[in-house]
């Protein structure tokens, strides 16, 4: 059994934010969680388009503007002012000043500022087109300059541990639940340790991986949210899956993501002929229109025409040195794959990109179960309502990771770490009776037939009969999975699996249940429709 004062589930900009601000407390002890092997390797490594800040001429109501705007009516407002007004602070104060993240300057020294989709200015910092991954790297070079932080890799969170569904006391049951730490397996080892914290943070990512064409890294799967909803926490906004318009279309490259950066800089979108055909959609944004309405967009035309992919034109719009100095990674990883962006338009399709709905949250990052926090994509905090405005996942894991950690240093006694349950209070896991060693077959087959069911049924273009289906096929294989899972010994990836599973049911029924269109929420057979998005 490992006892600290705070966990932390996932190791990006959310959760390295929260340990590197816990840390000043030298008394504290944290430990940081990753699956990965990688400590770095997270979904906010592979943000390419930059972080909010506040740029030239901006200020804080025309950024709350903008981010009310691309959420389509369903944004927190008070969420969104917050992120607006600490934001920028925090950019300096955390990532300038302690992280040492050298940002892009133009040639007198000035920061370079860029623009994205639905930004009615320019107000995005960034590092090329590799700013998560240079962020994530000066945040975990910092984290390794505190003695008080352990950071543990090759490690999946099981399952959190609350009362009273671990405790052994049966009278703990008229008590609220509360959180203190959670089973977490060690993949070296094969084995299950209770790790107790007098807190703990969820920040886990995302669940981009339910779909078959995805942006998301391999781990995203929603254990977060698939952890916290079977421990009783309070999920919402679960329909609003939000879809980037440009995942690159080539072989070998597939699901790469091509930043909205790209647009932001005057790429424009054509038919496999080539011709643009954004001012059908959006009139007034074109090719600068929110995520939603541009993915929307580009689903329809290859609907409709038959097209495998359509088009992005930067080489036409940029030189082929600016565009290798602005795109490093974009160009280098697209001539891999055969397409030189500098002399050619790049491949795209649509891919699942982003969950706007999480675990709720309110603005310290507190959740509905005593003692556990969510911050990061795995979290809802009402900020991207129903369809997140590009280049605010960053600065939210930001803000509401050194909020979480704020409220924890200010308002947690020191004494609470000396009253958690003892060893003798929480069950170790229990593998007795499991013989049967995981089936990576099997794993990998089950993982497909849920991304194929949530691509085709619960994807871009819902109607109650996908719906429907969608949710009979997943229950079905939801007691097949269960099954599975307790008669075999635990892995990574059937600890993944059943996760998706669950994870896929939630976002189906709660896409089945809201029958407006709203955002990135797209139905067919739409009830009603709110505000004039496209189609």
């Amino acid at each position: 059994m490992i006892q600290t004062d705070v966990l932390i589930i996932g190791a990006g900009i959310a959760g390295a934010t929260a340990a590197l601000r816990l840390a000043r407390d030298r008394q504290r002890q944290i430990v940081v969680i990753t699956r990965a092997t990688d400590p770095h390797e997270s979904n906010s490594r592979y943000a390419q388009g930059g972080i909010v800040s506040r740029g030239p001429g901006d200020s804080v109501d025309v950024l709350l503007r903008d981010i009310l705007a691309a959420g389509a009516g369903a944004t927190l407002p008070s969420a969104a002012r917050l992120l607006a007004e600490e934001g920028p602070r925090l950019v300096n104060e955390v990532l300038i000043h302690d992280a040492a993240i050298a940002f892009d300057h133009d040639p007198e020294g000035n920061l370079s500022w860029g623009q994205e989709a639905a930004h009615s200015c320019r107000r995005i910092l960034h590092v090329g087109d590799g700013t998560g991954e240079a962020i994530i790297k000066g945040l975990h070079a910092a984290l390794r300059k505190c003695p008080n932080v352990t950071l543990v890799n090759n490690a999946t969170a099981t399952d959190l541990i609350t009362y009273p569904h671990h405790s052994r006391d049966p009278l703990d049951v008229y008590r609220p639940i509360n959180c203190h730490g959670a089973y977490v397996l060690d993949w070296q080892q094969r084995t299950v340790h209770r790790y107790i914290a007098a807190k703990t943070i969820l920040a886990s990512g995302g669940l981009g991986r339910i779909y078959r064409n995805t942006t998301n890294p391999v781990g995203s799967r929603g254990d977060g949210l698939a952890m916290a909803h079977r421990a009783g926490a309070r999920i919402i906004n679960a329909e609003y899956v939000q879809f980037h318009p440009t995942a690159l279309a080539a072989p070998g490259g597939e699901g790469f993501l091509i930043s909205e950066a790209v647009r932001g800089e005057g790429g424009i979108l054509l038919t496999p002929e080539g011709r643009p055909f954004m001012a059908d959609y959006s009139p007034d944004w074109k090719d600068l229109a929110p995520r939603d309405v541009v993915a929307r967009a580009i689903h329809h035309q290859m609907e409709t025409q038959g097209y495998s992919h359509v088009l992005l034109d930067i080489a036409s719009h940029m030189s082929a040195d600016a565009i290798q100095e602005r795109f490093p990674n974009i160009y280098a990883t697209c001539m891999k794959a055969g397409v030189d962006i500098s002399r050619e338009p790049i491949p795209v399709v649509p891919a699942a990109h982003y969950f706007c709905g999480g675990v709720r949250v309110d603005e310290w990052g507190r959740t509905s179960i005593e003692n556990l926090y969510a911050v990061g994509e795995v979290s809802c905090t009402g900020l991207h309502g129903a369809n997140r405005l590009a280049s605010t996942s960053l600065l939210e894991g930001l803000v509401w990771g050194y909020r979480s950690a704020q409220h924890i240093q200010e308002y947690v006694r020191s004494t609470d770490a000396q009253q958690l349950p003892g060893r003798d209070d929480v069950p170790p896991w229990d593998e007795s009776g499991l013989v049967a060693d995981p089936d990576p077959a099997l794993i990998a087959g089950d993982m497909q037939t849920i991304q194929n069911i949530m691509w085709h049924y619960v994807g871009l273009v819902r109607n109650a009969d996908r719906l429907s289906r969608a949710i009979r096929e997943l229950r079905h294989l939801w007691n097949e999975i269960e099954t599975f899972y307790r008669e075999t010994k635990l892995s990574d990836g059937l600890i993944g699996l059943r996760n998706a599973v669950e994870v896929s049911l939630i976002v189906a029924h709660a896409a089945l249940h809201n029958r407006r269109n709203l955002g990135c929420h797209y139905r067919e057979d739409a009830v009603s429709t709110v505000g004039d998005r496209f189609i």
